[in-house]
């Protein structure tokens, strides 16, 4: 049986009469790795600061190899081989005198020093060391300052940074290169149980991975760690268990290498439902590629600065005043979009006070006609008068018919009330009906609801699809298909059986030919950062297919 290095027994957190952490009992064991999870709020931070000592528990016990502890402060903790890393600086013990007191150079003696994780008018070495400066002589100790930047330049070389960050006032560091300090402080010498408080985001992805495989050759070494992190990537890499907070009480302890990432983002958002786990596992899937995404660009980034140094200035002037004119192009073209996006909105504003005119008082008076000439129909006796007042009902009735499909087109009151997928129904059954081409709707039942503007777009891009077949294809048959991919994209296709294209989309050509359909969607694409791909079908007829990112509100 495998002696557990940390046991929690029943531990509860109070602040005043508001519970944070409601009866927590897990444990673990020497070497294992243990990744905590769980929404904002839901007591991770606080569970550590009870483990490392800077808070007392309300209630519950800490057993630490094989003794029951109760710190007082975080110093106490430390002696026992804990070390707690958090972002960037984490919170100090008041009652913590080995880090309330340092020693000023300047003045030789040992000072109170500022509520802090890093000294900020004191170097790097001198940060990563506090509290374990190393002396020199054997009786008057002084501080051996040259070892101590030696040692700290071979902490940061191991995270990839300059030697001469080691001699860096911390004040002056990036907030990376803060987050480093900390971590280089906690690895310079060994510990047992080694706690790390949502400390990944701060760095830049090459040091993720960095720091990834270091911790688990410490965890080959023995350390047992628990990291809290929202990236469940990185989790699933290095991590043996993952234990699940929600509101306060620990909700699951899952062995890693038998879950999958769907059932712990249930677990964390406290529900399986696809609407509210989709969002997030395409964000947590996302999350990492975009990381990597920005390594290279910073990489490449730093690649372009060398070689700019490496030439003339001359070169450097045409450069800064090339970025200077691409800097003046997004601009204009920022601008260019907002007020795209600024005539769409009132367009479609305009649209829905149209339909509801239309819908309010003009159908309304010819209905409201309609039926006086009903009574007049009744009471008139001459049945060629009847004929005749039969014959102006009907054609009031064809023409309320017609505006309430022009109120449908100008703004569908199905997607108010239903949304997309019964606006698009709606359309798709009476422009079949109405041009007499059969139609075959596909759309996915996970569809859901989308924001607003969104929907209004998709539904105008279909909308517009089905007008260039009738217009243009000469088809029998058409097929609408709108499903939800697996990282939450919403992919839209339209495919008919007519004419095809005779040479490839060129929307260039299709301004010229005053083909403005097409030209319409592909802005409204263009808006929604989207992708749009126009081809002939190998049978015959052409393919609109339209690929929406992530139309989905997150969760928060």
């Amino acid at each position: 049986m495998t002696t557990q290095l940390l046991q929690v027994k029943n531990l509860s957190k109070n602040f005043d009469r508001l519970p944070v952490l409601k009866d927590v009992t897990f444990s673990l064991a020497p070497g294992e790795v243990l990744g905590l999870v769980g929404r904002q709020g839901a007591g991770k931070s606080t569970l550590l600061h009870l483990i490392s000592g800077t808070m007392a528990p309300s209630a519950g016990t800490i057993d630490f190899d094989g003794a029951a502890r109760r710190f007082s402060n975080r110093m106490q903790a430390q002696k026992l081989g804990i070390e707690t890393v958090y972002q960037t600086s984490g919170p100090i013990n008041r009652f913590d005198i080995n880090n309330n007191l340092h020693w000023d150079r300047e003045l030789g003696v040992q000072t109170a020093r500022q509520s802090s994780g890093l000294v900020e008018r004191e170097d790097a070495a001198y940060n990563i060391l506090l509290g374990r400066e190393i002396t020199k002589g054997s009786i008057l100790k002084i501080i051996d300052w040259k070892k101590m930047v030696d040692i700290s330049r071979r902490l940061l070389a191991e995270f990839d940074l300059p030697p001469e960050i080691a001699q860096e006032q911390a004040r002056n560091l990036s907030d990376e290169q803060r987050q480093v300090l900390m971590l280089a402080r906690a690895f310079y010498q060994p510990c047992r149980l080694l706690l790390l408080d949502d400390i990944i985001p701060a760095l830049s992805f090459q040091r993720q991975i960095i720091l990834l495989d270091k911790l688990k050759k410490l965890a080959a070494q023995g350390t047992s760690i628990i990291i809290i992190s929202d990236d469940l990537k990185h989790l699933f890499t290095v991590t043996d268990r993952i234990l699940v907070l929600y509101e306060g009480r620990l909700v699951a302890d899952r062995r890693t290498a038998e879950s999958v990432p769907r059932e712990i983002v249930e677990l964390i958002v406290g529900s399986s439902r696809q609407e509210h786990v989709s969002p997030l596992i395409w964000a947590l899937e996302s999350y990492h590629n975009a990381q990597q995404q920005t390594e290279e660009l910073r990489r490449t980034q730093v690649s372009l600065q060398e070689s700019l140094e490496a030439r003339n200035s001359l070169n450097r002037q045409l450069v800064e005043r090339l970025r200077n004119q691409l800097g003046a192009l997004d601009q204009l073209n920022a601008a260019l979009q907002a007020t795209q996006r600024r005539l769409i909105t009132e367009r479609e504003d305009e649209r829905k006070a149209l339909a509801r005119e239309l819908h309010d008082q003009v159908i309304q008076d010819l209905l409201g006609l309609n039926y006086r000439l009903e009574e007049v129909e009744d009471d008139e006796k001459s049945s060629l008068l009847q004929k005749e007042v039969s014959s102006i009902r009907q054609s009031i009735r064809d023409v309320v018919n017609e505006l309430r499909l022009i109120c449908s087109d100008l703004r569908p009151p199905t997607i108010d009330h239903h949304g997309l997928s019964g606006a698009i129904d709606s359309l798709a059954h009476e422009w079949a009906e109405r041009n007499d081409i059969q139609l075959h709707l596909e759309i996915d039942p996970a569809l859901g609801r989308m924001p607003e503007t969104i929907e209004l777009s998709v539904f105008r891009i279909v909308q517009e699809g089905l007008s260039n077949v009738r217009k243009h294809a000469a088809a029998q048959h058409v097929r609408i298909s709108l499903q939800r991919t697996s990282s939450a994209s919403l992919l839209v296709r339209l495919e008919d059986d007519g004419r095809g294209l005779a040479a490839p989309a060129d929307l260039a050509s299709f301004s010229v030919s005053k083909h403005f359909g097409l030209v319409g969607i592909s802005e409204r694409v263009a808006l929604l950062g989207g992708l749009m791909n126009i081809e002939s079908s190998k049978g015959g007829g052409t393919i609109l297919q339209v690929e929406i990112p992530s139309p989905y509100p997150t969760v928060a």
